[in-house]
């Protein structure tokens, strides 16, 4: 099965430069806590709700005046839209990610895959990526 068949495809994405309150009530209103960030039609990075508030908050910035840029994560773990479900979990464990962006064969972001989607068609992949992750015993 490939990652296509499960993979959410309406990722929503942010700039760089958005503030974050901004990102903060987006996530909020789509109910998400993740959202890829990209510039010029490409993938610069991802931020998580997570980013927000460690990178920002606890940090110290003013979330009117940080941004995305500022807390996001550059180091970009993403697969192709034809691997294997298979490939694509173990690529998660061995990158400690809980979500994995799907890119098309132009590299165009065309969707996003996280545990939970894993978990409904991969019970052991899910489980064990999950374990691998979290390092529960």
């Amino acid at each position: 099965m490939t990652i296509r068949e499960i993979m959410t495809t309406s990722v929503e994405y942010v700039a760089p430069q958005t503030n974050l309150v901004e990102l903060a009530n987006k996530m909020k209103t789509m109910d998400i806590g993740f959202l890829a960030v990209c510039e010029h039609d490409r993938i610069v990075g991802t931020v998580t709700d997570r980013d927000i508030v460690i990178r920002g908050v606890a940090a110290g910035r003013d979330p009117n005046a940080c941004n995305a840029g500022d807390v996001m994560t550059t180091g970009i773990f993403a697969c192709r839209e034809d691997d294997d479900v298979k490939v694509v979990a173990q690529k998660m464990r061995e990158n400690d990610v809980r979500r994995m962006l799907i890119l098309n064969q132009e590299k165009r972001l065309v969707g996003v895959v996280s545990l939970g989607d894993l978990s409904k068609v991969e019970e052991d992949e899910s489980a064990r990526t999950l374990k691998d992750i979290t390092g529960a015993a």
